[in-house]
């Protein structure tokens, strides 16, 4: 007996539900090492900084204070216009 029209078109689901949740546990991958290359290219501009651990926090306080309200470029490099 020949396989129906409906389980072709199951069996072709069930398959690309497969790729699917292979894909998404791709991203999830992708994302972690996204952050984790983000976090070492933060840890290496804050020690080429030279400052220490101690005064870190009042330095990125500080930085954050005077910022408010300003136009702050964004992380592809271009500033925001108010528009």
């Amino acid at each position: 007996m020949a396989i129906s029209k409906s389980a072709k078109i199951m069996a072709e689901m069930e398959k690309v539900k497969a790729k699917i949740a292979e894909q998404q546990t791709r991203l999830k991958e992708l994302e972690q090492k996204h952050r984790e290359a983000e976090n070492e290219e933060i840890v290496d501009i804050v020690r080429g900084m030279s400052i220490s651990l101690s005064d870190l926090p009042a330095l990125l306080q500080t930085m954050k204070a005077g910022s408010l309200g300003q136009n702050v470029p964004k992380s592809d490099g271009k500033e925001e216009t108010g528009e």
